[in-house]
Formats: structure tokens, C-alpha cells, sequence
């Protein structure tokens, strides 16, 4: 955690607060708020949001447009989901098709999921392998990630309730997917797969070898 420089305490402390330590007092705020942390596949993140305890509990900013467009990108959502889900259950892996392609930022209110992102995006260095976060109300973790990428994620509590956010609405005629028990990308889901708990259309997916991805770089 960064903390506030001391000219600025002294500044704040004498009453003298010119434009340059509103400016600074500012920029210390926002760092404190929200830590974004990079991942192995270019645009996929996980934000750390800052909390303040107190004896009557906590609370935290879920989410800043401000402080996104500066430390992510410039990204508009347009639609918030929420799903329940129980232990076992695997939903993934899901995309829609360009041009009504999603970004999406990911948390869990209740309980705890392992969320991950496939990169599918044709000519990525990365095309193919996957990021994984766990997702929790304890943590408060979230997770990012950009268009051109195949989201699934396992329930690893008794109950999880999952809520993310779209730059597209939602059109099921763009649905795509590839399969989230594809052995080849090598994903460990934390969880017995044999015992997964799967959607039939989602245990229709194909494998990453026999799906031609309509994304590009």
C-alpha cells in the first residue's frame, strides 16, 4: 500500500490545499482504492479493490468508471448478470461471437468459484492458455477479461452467487463455447471434474483442436 507523501499530510494538516495537493491527494485516493494486477495473457486482469474495516464492518468501492477507464481501459458496460450456483456445477466455456463479442469483469458476492479465462484470439502468443483466480466473498477479488476470450468457472463452495458485468447485451444467437473438460488446455478446476455438475449444451462444446475461433489479433 502506498501511503500519503508527508508535504501532503502537512499541507492537509495547515489547511493549505492548492490544486497541485488536491491533484496529488487525488491520485493517492485512487491508488489506494483499486490494485490492478497483470496476468500472462495481455488484457486479462485481477483487481484488488482496498477495504476499510471498522467495528461495524466494511466497506469498499466495487466499482469506479473512473478509475477503470484510467487503470484498465476505457470500457463501457452495458449489462449486469447474476447467476446461483451449488458445489460441483461447471459453467463454461462461453463466448459471443464478434461483432456482439463481451468483455467482462467477474466477482463472487457469496461463497468462492475458480474463474478462468481461454485465451482464443487466432495469432496470440498466448492462444490457448488460460488464467485462474479464485473468486470469493472473502477476498473480493475480480477478474477481467477482454474480448477474444472463452470464460467458464467451478463452484468451489456449498453455494456461490457469481455476478459480472458485459459490454454487450446479451444476443443467443452469437453463443459459442468450447468444451470446459477439454483435457489439453490444462486447467486444474479444484474440484472432482468426473463429478461435475454441467448443462447439456455446455457438454456439447468441441475441444480447443477442433474449433476454429472467429477471433483474431
Amino acid at each position: 500500500m502506498k501511503s500519503t507523501p508527508a508535504i501532503l499530510v502537512r499541507r492537509v494538516k495547515r489547511g493549505r490545499m492548492d490544486s497541485y495537493s488536491s491533484l496529488l491527494l487525488r491520485r493517492v485516493r485512487e491508488d489506494l482504492l483499486m490494485n490492478v494486477i497483470k496476468t500472462a495473457i495481455e488484457g486479462v486482469v485481477i483487481i484488488e479493490p482496498r477495504i476499510f474495516n471498522d467495528p461495524r464492518g466494511y466497506f469498499f468501492e466495487s466499482f469506479s468508471q473512473r478509475e477503470f477507464d484510467e487503470k484498465v481501459g476505457p470500457i463501457r458496460f452495458v449489462q449486469d448478470n447474476e447467476s446461483m450456483s451449488r458445489y460441483g456445477v461447471m459453467r463454461g466455456l462461453h463466448f459471443q461471437r464478434p461483432p456482439l463479442a463481451q468483455s467482462k469483469l467477474m466477482r463472487c458476492v457469496r461463497g468462492a468459484v475458480l474463474d478462468v479465462a481461454v485465451d482464443i484470439r487466432k495469432g496470440s502468443p498466448t492462444y490457448g492458455q488460460h488464467v485462474a483466480v479464485e473468486l470469493s466473498e472473502e477476498n473480493h477479488r475480480q477478474f477481467f477479461i477482454p474480448k477474444g476470450m472463452a470464460h467458464g468457472f467451478a463452484v468451489l463452495s456449498d453455494i456461490a452467487i457469481f455476478q459480472y458485468k458485459c459490454d454487450e447485451f446479451y444476443h443467443p444467437e452469437a453463443e459459442g463455447g468450447i468444451s470446459i473438460l477439454d483435457k489439453s488446455l490444462g486447467i486444474d478446476w479444484h474440484i472432482p471434474v468426473d463429478q461435475a455438475i454441467l448443462s447439456e449444451k455446455d457438454t456439447k462444446h468441441p475441444l480447443l483442436n477442433d474449433f476454429d475461433s472467429p477471433f483474431t489479433l
